[in-house]
């Protein structure tokens, strides 16, 4: 069985798409030495540490506000 599932994961961020990037964008993070946000991980790889910190709730995402795009009016 994977940690964390997938159904755990689903009740912190609610699309699949929107889980994706921010783990891809937070393991890319770790590979240049981020510091790390738990103390203790399961994973050995970072995909997987990432996994982790949005299931323990250290790590959110926001969306970004809509900018006014002019070419449209």
């Amino acid at each position: 069985m994977l940690y964390p599932s997938i159904d755990s994961l689903m009740t912190k961020i609610d699309s699949k798409y929107s889980l994706v990037s921010v783990a891809a964008k937070r393991a890319r993070m770790m590979q240049v030495n981020a510091k790390p946000q738990l103390d203790k991980y399961v994973s050995h790889k970072n995909v997987g540490k990432a996994l982790e910190e949005i299931n323990a709730d250290q790590l959110h995402y926001r969306l970004a506000k809509k900018q006014k795009d002019e070419a449209y009016e």
